[in-house]
């Protein structure tokens, strides 16, 4: 049987000439808290519920779809898998993670032989790995095209194996670039965990920038000059300026006008006259009263006979005026 390159151990390191890929931790690892945590020395190991196949692929949904595809077929919602897209398609392994019970911190050879991965040919070849008695064959149906997985001991699995007409490759770990197992619930967990921590930092963050302003804010005002003699007389000044205001505003001299017309009626009444206007404009007070010309010189509010000036009777009133009308007299009235 034609074997192809080596048959034994052909891997990345061989064909490009570079070392062996290692795992390296992810974004989620360092926001949780977990990079020293992180396992990346993981030791190859062939679980026995090893599962294979192909989905379309939908960017964008390749975990969820692979999940629920290694899920239904394990009967299982805990399950370990990997996979790779080519070709339109996505090409997974998976198993039960209670398989992993006694290798945690381990990853299977055949995913490293999945099409994309460092020990994928083509779908021609027969990929082959064994430990510790068990052995596992990876190939493709030429007929349908279908990934077909091969598990059980290794008297059993190698003679079938050697019995098809195609090449066939041995994996061999130590060369070969290191693929991890992947975990939802795992994954969702320390998601979890990354969250709670980035807040909890953010919120120490935010919590530092405010005592730092409050503190910049507080040294400020410890050096500001506190001149409040000036203040206080200004405030003093206005507030006493507001009341002289509301003062001047609430006062009202309606009852000072009320008591001058009834002094001016009964001065009038005594001397045989009456008040005919009486009025009041801003602060300017005009009044006219008709009284007999015989009593013109008589005291009406303080005023006296002037005498006549241009057929008009001049008294005083003070800044009193009135006019000869018969043997009335019209007297007016300015304050």
């Amino acid at each position: 049987m034609e074997e192809q390159g080596n048959a034994v151990g052909i891997s990345s390191g061989d064909k490009g000439g570079r070392p062996p890929l290692r795992p390296k931790p992810a974004m989620s690892d360092i926001l949780s808290g977990e990079k020293k945590e992180f396992k990346a020395d993981l030791k190859p190991y062939l679980p026995q519920d090893l599962i294979g196949g192909s989905l379309p692929h939908i960017a964008g949904a390749e975990d969820n779809a692979v999940w629920n595809a290694a899920s239904q077929a394990c009967g299982t919602e805990k399950v370990h898998y990997a996979y790779t897209v080519d070709e339109g398609r996505i090409w997974y392994l998976a198993c039960p993670s209670a398989s992993m019970a006694s290798n945690p911190d381990s990853w299977c050879p055949m995913v490293a032989a999945l099409p994309g991965n460092s020990e994928y040919w083509d779908k021609e070849t027969v990929y082959l790995f064994e430990q510790e008695g068990q052995a596992s064959a990876l190939r493709w149906d030429p007929e349908t095209g279908r990934m077909q997985v091969f598990l059980g001991a290794s008297r059993t699995i190698l003679p079938r194996v050697q019995s098809m007409d195609a090449n066939f490759v041995t994996i061999n770990p130590n060369v070969s670039d290191v693929y991890q197992w992947k975990n939802k619930t795992l994954k969702t967990e320390q998601l979890s965990r990354a969250v709670v921590r980035t807040l909890v930092y953010s919120g120490l963050i935010v919590n530092a920038i405010i005592a730092m302003i409050l503190i910049l804010n507080l040294v400020s005002i410890s050096f500001v000059d506190r001149n409040l003699e000036q203040l206080k007389e200004n405030t003093d000044s206005a507030a006493l300026e507001l009341v002289q205001t509301a003062s001047n505003v609430m006062q009202s001299d309606a009852i000072n006008h009320m008591v001058r017309v009834q002094k001016l009626l009964d001065k009038l009444a005594l001397s045989n006259g009456y008040l005919i206007k009486y009025e009041v404009e801003k602060n300017k007070t005009t009044w006219q009263a008709v009284v007999p010309q015989a009593l013109a010189n008589k005291a009406i509010e303080d005023t006296t006979y002037r005498g006549v000036v241009d057929n008009r009777i001049v008294v005083k009133a003070p800044q009193v005026k009135g006019r000869l009308d018969g043997d009335k007299v019209l007297i007016e009235g300015r304050k």
